[in-house]
């Protein structure tokens, strides 16, 4: 038996269903690989990848395996991708850090769920190229910088885009031990990262009103424990709305798919599982008859809001049923427990804090 065959979270989405909603994924690629928000859209690295992880994960492999390939094919000679593309065409050529550094996610999850070996070899200088572009933007108290447009770096580093780092590079390094390539100065840029999360939110522009930087350090593996605990429950009637899910931002009366559901993954990590499982049911309104799903809704006037199925969406959907149902051996990549950590030692800091509970 596949093991996409019992992807599924009992009472909420049965397996038919997963694999409904990944065949509305693959049903938008390009014939080139991409995976575009939605048929006719554009296409940026970071959600293109996540397409991919869900495509493995619901067992369609070959699809998979071509969104990868444009992976390489489509990246440049410093290890970049262009941040927007749409029917392969560039329509923004600068460079975001976390869309670049997600690769390692999806490589590794892609290994940790086939056990290819070969597929590991194939996209491990991918990988290094692109995380060696992403250390070049970080800056001397840890944090990365968000971007690079032609005329260099862009200075500001961003909360939930550095934790979603964090977490690509756990991947990348647990990649590298994989291929025997081990990756030291790799291991020191995780540690000073996760420290800067952890113990200097100064370091990021604020943005409070967005639920990501909420619970995007949970997510990418950079706080845990206590700390994670009273960092969720500080703001959670600021974003969550019961029965619906989670507002993208606090200020709007509007429920986000994704979102939710990565914050269902956060919850799973932390343990909470009775509580992921809820969030998870709550956003089921925004699933269409053929299995894609509404990017959210206002609920204020209960219009459906953009106007538009996203394939990211979906996405989030199935790695979210994986990490609740532990189907397949992916399914805890999010709980990070078996990830690299880098090099956590004590800080050349003022606060000289290397937090317990991270």
């Amino acid at each position: 038996m596949n093991w996409s065959d019992t992807l599924g979270v009992v009472g909420v989405l049965t397996p038919r269903q997963c694999r409904q909603t990944a065949e509305s994924i693959a049903a938008a690629q390009e014939p080139s690989g991409a995976i575009p928000w939605s048929e006719g859209g554009h296409t940026d690295p970071w959600d293109h990848v996540e397409c991919a992880m869900a495509l493995t994960t619901a067992g369609l492999i070959e699809p998979a395996r071509r969104a990868y390939d444009w992976c390489r094919h489509q990246q440049r000679a410093d290890g970049s991708w262009p941040l927007q593309l749409r029917a392969g065409v560039v329509e923004d050529a600068n460079s975001d850090s976390n869309f670049c550094a997600y690769i390692a996610v999806g490589v590794w999850h892609h290994v940790l769920v086939t056990g290819n070996g070969a597929f590991a070899s194939a996209m491990w200088p991918t990988v290094r190229a692109a995380v060696n572009f992403v250390l070049e933007l970080q800056r001397d108290g840890g944090e990365i910088c968000w971007a690079r447009s032609p005329s260099g770096p862009v200075t500001e580093a961003l909360l939930t885009g550095c934790s979603s780092i964090f977490h690509s590079l756990r991947c990348a390094l647990a990649l590298a031990n994989y291929v025997d390539e081990p990756q030291p100065d790799w291991e020191i840029a995780l540690g000073r990262l996760g420290h800067a999360i952890a113990a200097h939110p100064e370091a990021f522009t604020e943005k409070p009103h967005h639920s990501m930087d909420w619970y995007y350090p949970i997510l990418g593996g950079a706080l845990r424990g206590k700390a994670a605990t009273v960092r969720i429950a500080e703001r959670w009637h600021d974003f969550v709305v019961d029965g619906l899910g989670v507002r993208c931002v606090n200020d709007r009366p509007w429920v986000t798919g994704a979102e939710t559901c990565e914050l269902v993954l956060a919850l799973d990590a932390m343990g909470n599982r009775a509580e992921a499982l809820r969030q998870f049911r709550a956003m089921q309104h925004l699933r269409e008859s053929d299995g894609s799903y509404w990017t959210g809704l206002v609920f204020s006037d209960g219009k459906r809001w953009p106007i538009e199925r996203t394939t990211w969406t979906g996405a989030a959907v199935i790695l979210a049923a994986d990490a609740l149902s532990r189907t397949t051996a992916g399914s805890g990549i999010f709980r990070g427990t078996d990830l690299p950590r880098g090099l956590e030692v004590e800080y050349d800091c003022e606060c000289a804090v290397n937090p317990p509970d991270r």
